[in-house]
């Protein structure tokens, strides 16, 4: 047996117990009642106890049939779904006639039931309508176990689709946070490449150190895009790694300020949280203007939050409101990671700054972060 089968098996059997012993219970106090007046109207509680357990493999037959078969198309199954209530509701006067001939045998128990009392001469009661009265009777007990039976199914079947349903949904965030965590442009990584070449000539000795560089950057990236979390102080040390890399490229325009990751707060952060701002920050900074232009990454404590701010420098004529997709990339991984517990804001400030901020939950390095995906 499956183990999905076995709390409907559980159900059904419960209500057939109650059912067995309401049904005793009701048919020995009214044979009671009638004793006095030599009236042996209702069959042995023993009858009646073999009745229900004669009965109790054919309900589960039934209910298993009614439940595989369903009810659509209802002008379909409806036929069939009645004739399988008909079928156990006609046998249980059989099964109480079988039930009182194992207790007293055939003979005596044919007689007691075509008899009115032990008094009279024999008279033969009519048996089709004590059959239809006890047919009606377990025909509404049947529904009301079919309905419970049925009433639990589509509880589990609403459950589990409920259950893929969160499922897939956390596939689907899993699967758009690695995509947006391996977003670092190519675009930039094509530039760091044509400067690698460009100093291979004149100098050969800078070029092997950028590639070592380089290639340190992009085996930081791969392992930081299989985690959702990472250690601020690794996120520091692949932001100073990628600003490094780019002040070779722009050795006499950029200036850089990052934290030594040894004294930045203990904390967790998504993966690649900081990448897309330092490199808008590079990208547009540089864009706008060609005079200098300096980077300052902060990370502190405020309260029970963690605040990553990304600060460069641009041009007077640089456009306000700029939001391109590195911008996008992590508000949307916010929104997923965090819902509204996460805040982030960029845009320009007076004196010429571009201001990106992270407020988010400080996730403290004692214990790994666990952190439900939030549907965006």
């Amino acid at each position: 047996m499956s183990s999905r089968s076995r709390p409907l098996l559980l159900i059904v059997t419960v209500f057939w117990i109650y059912v067995a012993l309401s049904d005793v219970l009701y048919a020995n106090q009214m044979q009671s009642s009638l004793t006095a007046l030599h009236v042996d109207l209702f069959a042995p509680w023993q009858a009646r106890l073999l009745q229900h357990l004669l009965l109790y493999p054919v309900l589960l037959g039934c209910v298993w049939a009614s439940l595989r078969m369903g009810w659509q198309p209802i002008l379909r199954r409806l036929p069939l779904q009645v004739l399988l209530a008909v079928g156990f509701a006609i046998l249980a006067e059989p099964a109480l006639w079988l039930g009182d001939a194992v207790l007293v045998g055939a003979h005596r128990a044919l007689l007691q039931f075509t008899t009115a009392n032990d008094t009279g001469p024999p008279q033969l009661l009519p048996l089709i309508q004590i059959w239809v009265a006890s047919a009606t009777s377990f025909l509404l007990t049947y529904g009301f176990g079919l309905a419970l039976a049925t009433g639990f199914d589509i509880y589990r079947r609403l459950r589990d689709s409920h259950i893929r349903a969160a499922a897939l949904e956390r596939a689907l965030s899993a699967a758009h946070l690695a995509a947006l965590r391996m977003q670092l442009s190519p675009h930039s990584l094509f530039n760091l490449l044509n400067t690698i070449h460009g100093q291979i000539d004149g100098d050969p000795a800078d070029a092997r150190t950028m590639i070592v560089q380089l290639a340190d950057l992009l085996r930081r990236l791969l392992y930081a895009g299989e985690r959702e979390f990472s250690r601020l102080a690794e996120e520091l040390q692949f932001v100073r790694l990628y600003l490094g890399l780019q002040q070779r490229r722009f050795a006499d325009r950029l200036t850089v300020s990052v934290p030594v990751p040894e004294r930045a707060p203990r904390s967790w952060v998504p993966s690649l949280i900081l990448q897309p701002l330092i490199e808008n920050a590079v990208v547009h900074g540089l864009a706008s203007h060609l005079g200098a232009v300096e980077i300052r990454v902060e990370a502190f404590v405020d309260e029970a939050h963690l605040i990553l701010r990304v600060t460069n420098t641009i041009g007077v004529l640089e456009p306000a409101g700029r939001d391109g997709i590195g911008l996008k990339n992590v508000r949307e991984r916010l929104t997923i990671q965090f819902g509204e517990l996460a805040a982030f804001d960029a845009a320009a400030r007076p004196g010429g700054l571009w201001v990106a901020e992270i407020r988010m939950p400080l996730l403290l390095e004692e214990s790994e972060p666990v952190v439900t995906p939030v549907a965006a």
